[in-house]
């Protein structure tokens, strides 16, 4: 598919992604490629094992702990994310290293958007967006694959399914275990319903079921055997992880130097009270103490779940500056979704997308 779209110009090539994406019939596009005709058949073809009510309890779950979310996002798992072969794919294309505040604020887009009601529906933004993830990928995979950079011997495939499947282990699995760690409170409806919408999500984006987690045991047991297969963490990973720390104040909206200065150490102690002293140092992450740093937010936690249960006009003001400050890190263009794919293996030389 990502080959056969080569040969339209990046408008026709939207043109026709979005077509898919909206459902609109290919007879109007007689010119769409069979790979792309079979690409959205397969998407639009929902798994038996999909439940839709089974989300909402996760849902709930995501906007009660929205704040928590979103740092052991940022400062968990997508640091651990880097350190493993995934991050030469990124360094080589310069998506964080030169792009890092627009590809975390789309990542938070897709995150917000899979956890509203609805909107993993086939006319949803976030059956849109995880489809869309599907579709870069295979461009991505197709321009890295093709660069002399890429070292196929040493690193395989590039944006491979079996780091695809690692990935959506520990945006699921590992992530409720930081979210844990930093105060966060579910119950095992909750915990199950945000597994079953990161399952349908990572389906949706591409990861055969045959490495796709089924609930949180095995999703674990996934990712720690992607630990083992990884090796320690090289250049690439510690220039990713150093890049998305620094970019989390400017994605925060920060303008003062001093101030994102401070917030970038902050998220450095917080980044270290999550990973281990071990596994920061091999990132070669600023040496200093995190002490106090995780459980000051924890603290902070439970003061807010008990200022929520005692004034109830508080529970929902609070879930509604969560939510907005979800959206002020979450990218939205004014023209809606973009389907838009890169058209050249260095994200400084592509088109916008």
């Amino acid at each position: 598919m990502a080959a056969d779209l080569e040969e339209f110009s990046p408008q026709d090539q939207n043109r026709l992604i979005k077509a898919g994406m909206d459902n609109e019939g290919w007879d109007a596009f007689p010119d769409a490629p069979d790979s792309l005709r079979r690409f959205f058949d397969d998407a639009s073809t929902t798994p038996g094992w999909v439940d839709p009510s089974a989300f909402i309890p996760g849902i709930r779950m995501f906007h009660r702990n929205s704040r928590t979310i979103l740092v052991a996002f940022v400062a968990g798992v997508l640091i651990e994310g880097f350190t493993t072969n995934i991050a030469k794919s990124f360094f080589v294309t310069g998506r964080v290293r030169d792009q890092g505040t627009r590809r975390l604020t789309q990542n938070n887009r897709h995150m917000m958007d899979i956890f509203l009601p609805g909107r993993l529906d086939r006319q949803g933004d976030g059956w849109k967006l995880s489809v869309r993830i599907r579709a870069i990928h295979a461009r991505v995979r197709l321009l890295s694959s093709a660069s002399p950079e890429w070292d196929h011997e040493a690193w395989g495939l590039p944006v491979s399914s079996a780091h695809l499947g690692y990935a959506i282990s520990s945006f699921s699995a590992r992530l409720l275990k930081h979210m844990k760690t930093l105060g966060a409170v579910y119950t095992q409806e909750e915990y199950d319903g945000f597994m079953a919408v990161w399952r349908y999500s990572g389906w949706l984006m591409g990861i055969p079921e045959s490495i796709l987690f089924k609930d949180a045991r095995e999703a674990l047991r996934l990712y720690d055997i992607g630990l083992i297969c990884e090796p320690s963490s090289e250049l690439e990973s510690i220039v990713m992880a150093h890049a998305l720390i620094n970019s989390a104040p400017i994605v925060a909206g920060i303008s003062d130097s001093a101030e994102r200065h401070h917030l970038a150490q902050y998220v450095y102690r917080l980044t270290r009270g999550l990973i281990g002293k071990t596994l920061a140092d091999e990132l070669e992450f600023p040496r200093g103490s995190s002490f106090g740093v995780v459980a000051k937010f924890r603290l902070d936690e439970w003061l807010d779940q008990t200022r929520r249960k005692l004034r109830p006009n508080y529970n929902q003001t609070s879930n509604l500056n969560k939510f907005s400050g979800l959206l002020e890190t979450s990218l939205f263009d004014e023209e809606g979704i973009s389907y838009r794919l890169p058209d050249n293996v260095y994200a400084e030389q592509s088109s916008k997308w």
